[in-house]
């Protein structure tokens, strides 16, 4: 099976930031409910999730909208401090740029479905210059109507910008909730990335079809692609 285009997740995807995720969180989680999040619920809870979800959890009811935005503004905010000032791993993943780079020149199509907010999305654009590969108005990102992960509507979504069915995309993501939300959105084939987790993880996960460890690993074949014309 060969499928015509690909959807990245983007934090612990293309960027592997999700251990300043864990770090703004667990001090945000501590001062919302007194103690920290743990490990196993930064997995379940956090990875894929809007700060609506997030805070929910932590304080166990609906959060107020006044509640979401200054939490959300002021955890954001100290991610992108962090981020920035840790220049040694400011950068895409490994082997990210030459993937992208070959998905342009054979006209691939190709998004970014993220549940970052817009304030970060931008933040992305700005400091990777992703304009250089994605079209920007395909990216999918949280903008407060778009449910988080695992519900399946953003895959969903970012299939329908690229002028796809599900079932012809690639979806690469690190996130059980990431992955459960490309699974019920159709997606053609997952493949998981082990940015942060050991592919253990991902080995008795029915639905992921592709393990690797960076984007030098991606297997090429998987794409169908049009063979140019010689007249």
């Amino acid at each position: 099976m060969r499928y015509k285009g690909i959807i990245f997740d983007f934090n612990g995807t293309l960027y592997w930031d999700s251990a300043k995720h864990k770090e703004t969180w667990r001090q945000y989680s501590k001062k919302l409910r007194g103690t920290p999040f743990s490990d196993d619920e930064m997995l379940k809870y956090m990875f894929g999730r809007t700060n609506e979800q997030i805070i929910k959890y932590a304080i166990g009811k609906q959060p107020t909208p006044e509640m979401v935005e200054k939490y959300g503004q002021e955890k954001e905010a100290l991610y992108r401090k962090m981020a920035l000032e840790d220049t040694e791993t400011f950068h895409l993943a490994k082997g990210a740029e030459s993937f992208l780079d070959f998905l342009k020149e054979n006209n691939i199509p190709r998004t970014i479905a993220t549940m970052s907010d817009k304030t970060n999305v931008d933040f992305y654009i700005e400091h990777f210059h992703l304009d250089k590969w994605f079209d920007i108005d395909r990216i999918v990102y949280s903008d407060g109507i778009i449910p988080g992960k695992p519900a399946p509507d953003i895959y969903e979504i970012a299939a329908k910008k690229l002028g796809l069915l599900p079932s012809e995309c690639i979806v690469v993501e690190d996130a059980i909730s990431g992955i459960d939300s490309a699974k019920d959105a159709g997606i053609g084939k997952i493949i998981a990335i082990c940015s942060e987790e050991s592919p253990e993880l991902y080995k008795n996960i029915s639905c992921v079809t592709g393990i690797i460890n960076d984007f030098d690993e991606f297997d090429k074949s998987l794409f169908e692609i049009q063979t140019k014309s010689l007249v």
